[in-house]
């Protein structure tokens, strides 16, 4: 063998550290956990933020459908309905396929077996 498992002049540190591996795993999981906690305010702020972009983008647009659309009014729209109803027009009706049935009339044919 080239080089041996066990070096010559050991730390104090890597000799713990072989003893009790978890004198190393739990200050990583615990940096780990800390920094995800940590980080979670400036995530919160950078979705807060755009978000309110969102909403301030949509207030305006807002504001500028209600300045180009026109008031309603009812007395308005019962002149436009009455003077529609005064102009000369008259309902046609639609001739139907032949094996659609009328509505309200039982069929003259039995059904087609299929």
């Amino acid at each position: 063998m080239a080089f041996s498992s066990n070096p010559i002049n050991p730390s104090l540190l890597q000799s713990r550290l072989k003893r009790h591996p978890a004198l190393f795993g739990i200050p990583f999981l615990l940096i780990i956990v800390g920094a995800s906690f940590g980080l979670q305010t400036f995530t919160q702020t950078r979705y807060d933020l755009q978000d309110q972009k969102v909403k301030q983008i949509s207030n305006e647009q807002a504001l500028g459908l209600d300045r180009k659309k026109k008031k309603f009014d009812i007395r308005e729209e019962y002149y436009k309905l009455s003077a529609a109803g005064e102009q000369d027009w008259e309902p046609k009706r639609i001739a139907r396929p032949n094996d659609f049935p009328e509505l309200g009339v039982p069929p003259t044919e039995p059904p087609a077996k299929s």
